[in-house]
């Protein structure tokens, strides 16, 4: 299958080098249109077919009933995210770019660089895509029980809340699906934006990240790519948002973020009053010091979960921020951790002197150093709302 580009920011160098390292080849015509498609070579390998196709922008707003405000699932800084249903009857999501600039472009195209590329379970599939005129779209395989983020701060919140074997199984499964890019990808890739709002459920709550819109290729031997900070409110690393040094580390601190709120329910940053924010880290930390997990775990499991795996969860999570980055865990060793399969390095994280050390005046003023951080990138946005009655739930 042939991918049909046209030129961004960045020039086509640098895009049809990578590509070239992945199978692909590039064949430029005079208009500018260039059509990336899979080698010989790389079909001589056997190589997998690719499950994904070009949409026409007329087939996907007959999809999304031209756009309609009711089929909207979210949107962020990109633009929306709309639910549409083929003429075969199957569902997808479609991400439309708000505005058409070289930015929009060049995250348009490392995004479905990336999608076009990764085959991974826990990672959210490439439908296709379409490119016409100002207008970019990718489409995706939608998932019938949204975003996590939906589940634990949106419409879904109370209405089904996630019994603590499900949060288990998206916490395991969204670490192997990042895993996956920093550790198997060839280039490893930086995905930068990990939150809940990016991990999808699927209809049986499977995890999905999704969202590669900020995405990096990091080749071997590069240790970070020095870059504007990317994320959003409450999730980056402290080095990454002051230096925008970005590494695999960096989505390591996230994820720590994550494991915390899927355990306590919590958001990643809360106002304690008009002029004082506290983080999600500076709230658990002290519980953790005082052994009060039980204060930890969301209320809305009424009390039913695993106390040693909330306990497992919510000490990997805390070894995931640590400030120093050296210090955090690989996600290898994550999934590793929250599995239970290594008995011995839990035990040294259940001695780590940082659960022992006195609290800090700062900690237990309820202060927070979030805002120190630099984390004001961007914000949660989702729709909070039922989706349209016939998008299966």
């Amino acid at each position: 299958m042939d991918i049909h580009l046209e030129r961004g920011e960045g020039g086509w160098g640098s895009l049809v080098e990578r590509l070239w390292l992945f199978g692909f080849v590039a064949e430029k015509f005079p208009t500018g249109m260039t059509i990336i498609h899979e080698s010989c070579e790389l079909a001589r390998r056997g190589k997998e077919q690719p499950t994904w196709r070009v949409f026409s922008l007329k087939e996907l707003h007959s999809a999304t009933n031209n756009f309609n405000y009711d089929n909207k699932l979210g949107e962020g800084s990109f633009g929306s995210v709309y639910w549409g249903q083929l003429w075969d009857g199957s569902q997808i999501a479609v991400k439309r770019l708000k505005v058409w600039s070289n930015r929009a472009e060049t995250e348009f195209t490392v995004e479905l660089e990336i999608l076009a590329r990764i085959r991974h379970k826990n990672l959210l599939s490439l439908r296709g895509y379409c490119a016409e005129g100002q207008e970019r779209l990718i489409v995706y395989e939608y998932m019938q029980n949204l975003s996590l983020h939906s589940h634990l701060h949106g419409h879904h919140s109370f209405e089904c809340p996630l019994d603590w074997n499900r949060r288990m199984n998206i916490a395991i499964g969204s670490a192997e699906g990042i895993v996956y890019l920093h550790h198997q990808a060839t280039p490893h890739i930086i995905h930068r934006d990990i939150k809940a709002s990016n991990v999808l459920l699927d209809s049986d709550f499977q995890a999905r990240v999704a969202d590669f819109g900020f995405a990096m290729l990091i080749p071997d031997g590069t240790t970070h790519v020095p870059t504007k900070g990317k994320g959003t409110l409450g999730y980056l690393a402290p080095e990454y948002a002051m230096m925008g040094k970005p590494n695999e580390s960096c989505d390591v601190y996230s994820f720590g973020v994550l494991l915390l709120e899927l355990a306590s329910g919590r958001r990643p940053t809360e106002k304690l009053s008009s002029t004082v924010t506290q983080s999600i880290v500076d709230w658990a930390l002290p519980l953790v010091c005082e052994k009060k997990f039980s204060e930890i775990a969301d209320p809305r499991l009424n009390g039913i979960y695993v106390e040693g795996e909330l306990k497992r969860v919510v000490l990997v999570a805390l070894m995931c921020v640590q400030d120093l980055p050296e210090k955090r865990p690989t996600m290898l060793d994550v999934v590793e951790l929250l599995k239970g399969e290594s008995k011995d390095k839990f035990s040294h994280i259940e001695n780590s002197e940082m659960f022992r050390s006195p609290l800090t005046e700062e900690i237990n003023n309820g202060t927070s150093v979030v805002e120190d951080r630099l984390d004001y990138i961007s914000e949660e946005k989702e729709l909070e709302r039922p989706l349209k009655e016939n998008a299966e739930l």
